[in-house]
Parts: structure tokens; sequence; C-alpha cells
């Protein structure tokens, strides 16, 4: 199933979609962007994006890393292609393959905004941080954004409440529901708790760089 589908829009609404969709979904690619110029071990790093969809998260991360180059990986053909016409020859390289299988060449660093909720178990989740941690060279950093629910069950009540609150603000109190009722079947949510313990255990030193609610961007070290 491609995004659009998967969201219920068209292809060509999705950057305008997405925000109404995420909370803060600027302030935090924001947030990444600033963790990876702070982490990145190099000036010039070759940066893989994981699920690079229409390039926003790779443009973000561009501004403040000028000299880096974009090896982008979508299983979307459609999202390759919005990710193309965004960014132009600074995407060096588009791979259209699921991450979870595509080659993933010798990087500095591997980033991600969305994307990895929809690795459906423990064990496949476990499994490709470990190819992550090999592919990324001494030093290099993964940056996460994505969401992770509290594991306490009444902060996690609070925050799916914001989140339809969020939701109500562009579409009917009806819509709402019927979008994160479909999202909750769809894609596989780790707590932040969980999240940071499987990067752990697949050897990184991981750590939280910026949260709000749901919404986490997580920094794991190699």
């Amino acid at each position: 199933m491609s995004v659009a589908a998967h969201l219920g829009i068209d292809l060509a609404e999705y950057d305008a979609r997405i925000r109404t969709f995420i909370p803060d979904y600027e302030t935090m690619l924001g947030a990444a962007a600033a963790t990876l110029r702070a982490t990145v071990p190099t000036r010039a790093p070759l940066i893989v994006d994981l699920g690079i969809g229409t390039g926003a998260l790779a443009a973000a991360c561009l501004e403040v890393v000028p000299r880096a180059r974009i090896f982008g990986i979508d299983e979307d053909a459609g999202m390759l292609d919005a990710a193309r016409a965004r960014l132009g020859p600074r995407l060096r390289t588009a791979v259209h393959d699921t991450f979870e299988r595509a080659a993933i060449p010798r990087c500095d660093a591997l980033v991600a905004s969305l994307a990895l909720h929809h690795v459906p178990t423990p064990a496949r989740r476990l499994r490709l941080f470990r190819r992550l941690r090999a592919a990324l060279r001494p030093g290099g950093v993964l940056l996460t954004a994505d969401c992770h629910p509290s594991s306490h069950a009444r902060l996690a009540a609070l925050e799916r409440a914001h989140r339809l609150e969020f939701l109500a603000r562009t579409y009917t109190p009806r819509e709402a529901r019927g979008f994160a009722n479909a999202w909750a079947r769809e894609d596989h949510y780790t707590t932040l708790i969980d999240e940071l313990a499987f990067l752990r255990r697949a050897g990184f030193h991981a750590d939280v760089a910026w949260r709000r609610r749901q919404y986490a961007v997580i920094v794991a070290v190699r």
C-alpha cells in the first residue's frame, strides 16, 4: 500500500496534509536536523534516509549540513519521485525498495521520519537496528523522529486524547476518530522506553533529543 493510500489522501496533498495529522511536525523535523548537526561526525556526511518520503527530513538536514550527500530509500515510487523533485541533484541516490531489505551503504548517518513504525514485530525491529549499526562508520548516528507513546496507561490515554483534539482542528470528530482508528490498526508504535531498549540491545548508545507528548526524536550513536 502506498503512503497516500495508507493515510487516505492524494499524494499531491501529502506535504500539506501531514501537518494536519502530526502535531508539531515542523518543530519535530527541526529538532531532528539540529540534533544531526550536533552529533554527525563529519561536515560532509553521507546520510541515508530510511523511508525518505517527499524528502522533508532530508531537506531539513541539508539546511544545517549543506555539504551532506543524501541516499534515499522508499518502497513508494510516487514518494521517491516527490523527493527527487524536492531535492534535485542533492539526492545522490534513490532506491525503490523497503529499508528492511535494501542494501545500505557505509555511511555517517541514518535518518528516518515517521517510517520505522511500519516495522511490525520486535524481532524485525531488533534485526533492523543491528543491520543499521553495522552500516554506520564509527561514531556514526541513527536519528529517528516518530511516534513513541508513553508506557504509562494514563499518560498514553492523554496523548491519544491530545492527538484527537489536534485532528479535530481540521477534521470533523468522526473523521478524526476514523483516521486515528485506521492508523492504530496498521501502524506499530513502540513506547519510548522499549525503543531505547531495542537500540541499546543492538549496540547503540541511545538517548532522547526531543519529546512532545507522543512524538520523540531519538539519537543513537554507534
